[in-house]
């Protein structure tokens, strides 16, 4: 029975370790992409299928060396740790370490702030990842993501459509990865039956936008002539133009600023979406709309991940997509695997900013460092010096005011080697020996007050160089007082325009990519002031006690003197 029970508990003891095994020990590194439900406002309400996701990669989520230059390595498992799922790459530039990945989530459930799939990779011998942008965004779909560097744009959606024009160029600074800039010409999609809509068919229209200051009038989107549906811009507001039912507007389109923008059709009903949010809506059943799909016409600005879509997506749908690809957004957050994360604990934040410094912050924090180690042995070795030498003082001064009139033939001790009172008293006593020349101190000989002026003047001279030996070495810590904060300034100022320079080659402006490496290069300022404060601390203890002792030193050559001046001066 023992043995039984023994054999359970270590069952139910293996159960995590077995639960949390990995998906394939071919790829060593994993890290937790978190879909958080719960930030930016989003709260799933109904659940949702077949979800394209956008995960960003940058340095502050992911190590961009232990993955292949290409990225081909990558996959995304679901939260089962079993079931691959399909992704499709549109920017991976390991060079600047920017990266948008395209993965279809299979259900996104209410009820639960925080739900999550795999990401893995690391393995140098993985055969490249099949990129499934038709499985990813839907085979019935239209989608332009804008990535290509030059020609027409591509259609990463089932329906493979070729452009008959396309914007005025392509940009690589866009929302995702690249963009489509257009100065007022059209991309045209051409007549061809994926995207003609029978009479009711649902369609919706998906894209992020961001027009440029001062436009007042421009077609999105336009496709059926005087028949057909029109979304465009009118006086900053969505305005939507339909056959058979009156214009419908609304919503406040923002200048220079990315905004998704939608539009759905379906159930007898169209309607437009800013931001997720409803602005216009009109009940019309649409006759049938054919012909040539025209984008952009009269439009001044920049246009990202378009899609067309032959569904059409509830409002729950809309609005997360809105939420969940902005700029600013923290839905799909890589975060580090959950073994991981509890071997690192706290320091994880730390890992973050270290593996994010620059070759210039190191050359910083490598002197800072070297100065720090340099301050705190001499704070060590001064404050035993000085412990030392007050110590010595204390017996040795107790000694000197007991001997009474005999104070002049004190014998050396071993308990007065660090005492700098002592030195000053035989430097006294080795000039009154010179007075009596030859004769023992004590015999009826008197010293005049020239010699006992000349004797004061030579332990003067001797208590400046102890003063000297008492303030050795703490040049250092002023040099680490004064200096550490701005070396460690120096190397934030460098630190931030080095990260600035690679966001504006990158042309990524995400937050997520500019706040690792300004979290990193501000390591350099508190490096700086972790030098020069404990410095600052122990300058000022050592200053107040050396200052003790050369005010003792001073008392007691004064003292000395006066004693000699008593007892041996010329009455």
């Amino acid at each position: 029975m023992r043995l039984c029970g023994a054999l359970g508990l270590l069952l139910i003891a293996l159960t995590p370790a077995l639960a949390q095994a990995k998906w394939n020990a071919d790829w060593p590194h994993r890290e937790k992409v978190a879909l958080v439900t719960t930030a930016d406002g989003i709260e799933i309400k109904e659940t949702l299928t077949a979800l394209p996701v956008a995960v960003r990669l940058h340095t502050g989520n992911f190590l961009f060396a232990d993955a292949k230059p290409d990225g081909s390595d990558i996959r995304f498992v679901a939260a089962d740790d079993k079931t691959v799922l399909k992704h499709s790459i549109e920017r991976y530039d390991a060079a600047n370490e920017l990266a948008v990945i395209w993965v279809q989530v299979p259900t996104l459930a209410p009820g639960s702030a925080t739900q999550h799939i795999w990401l893995y990779h690391g393995n140098p011998q993985a055969p490249a990842a099949a990129d499934e942008p038709k499985a990813v965004f839907g085979a019935s779909s239209t989608v332009f993501n804008f990535s290509e560097r030059e020609g027409l744009p591509k259609d990463s959606g089932g329906n493979a459509v070729v452009p008959g024009s396309g914007p005025a160029r392509l940009e690589s600074t866009g929302l995702m990865g690249g963009s489509a800039a257009f100065t007022g010409q059209a991309m045209v999609l051409p007549d061809v039956p994926a995207l003609r809509r029978a009479p009711g068919a649902a369609f919706a229209l998906s894209m992020w936008l961001k027009p440029d200051a001062g436009l007042a009038k421009a077609s999105l989107f336009r496709q059926g002539g005087a028949n057909g549906l029109e979304l465009g811009i009118e006086g900053s507001t969505l305005r939507v133009a339909a056959a058979g039912v009156k214009p419908v507007a609304g919503g406040a389109v923002r200048p220079a600023v990315w905004q998704h923008v939608a539009l759905v059709v379906g159930a007898g009903k169209i309607v437009a979406y800013l931001d997720g949010k409803e602005v216009a809506a009109a009940e019309t059943a649409l006759p049938e709309i054919a012909g040539e799909v025209r984008i952009g016409d009269g439009l001044q600005g920049q246009i990202d991940a378009l899609q067309l879509l032959s569904s059409a997506p509830t409002a729950e749908a809309i609005r997360l997509t809105a939420l969940a690809q902005g700029p600013d957004s923290t839905f799909a957050d890589v975060v580090p695997d959950d073994q991981a994360e509890e071997a690192a604990g706290q320091h994880s934040y730390m890992s973050i900013l270290v593996s994010n410094l620059t070759t210039d912050a190191w050359v910083v924090i490598g002197i800072l460092g070297v100065m720090f180690v340099l301050a705190v042995i001499v704070m060590i070795g001064k404050a035993q010096f000085i412990s030392r030498t007050d110590g010595a003082n204390r017996r040795f001064l107790k000694r000197f005011r007991d001997a009474g009139e005999d104070f002049a033939n004190l014998a050396a001790e071993q308990a007065f080697s660090h005492s700098s009172l002592y030195r000053l008293y035989d430097a006294g006593i080795r000039e009154v020996r010179k007075r009596f020349a030859g004769n023992s101190i004590g015999a009826a000989v008197a010293i005049s007050d020239a010699s006992i002026n000349a004797i004061k003047a030579a332990i003067d001279a001797d208590m400046v160089r102890e003063s000297h030996r008492l303030n050795a070495q703490m040049v250092m810590l002023t040099i680490a007082i004064s200096g550490g904060p701005f070396l460690g300034l120096l190397g934030t100022v460098v630190g931030v325009m080095i990260t600035f320079a690679a966001i504006a080659a990158a042309g990524d402006v995400n937050v997520n990519a500019i706040a690792p490496g300004i979290a990193a290069a501000l390591l350099a300022t508190v490096a700086g002031l972790a030098v020069a404060i404990p410095a600052l601390f122990g300058y000022n203890y050592l200053a107040s006690r050396i200052k003790n002792i050369s005010a003792d030193m001073q008392i007691f050559v004064d003292e000395f003197v006066t004693r000699l001046a008593e007892t041996y001066g010329a009455r």
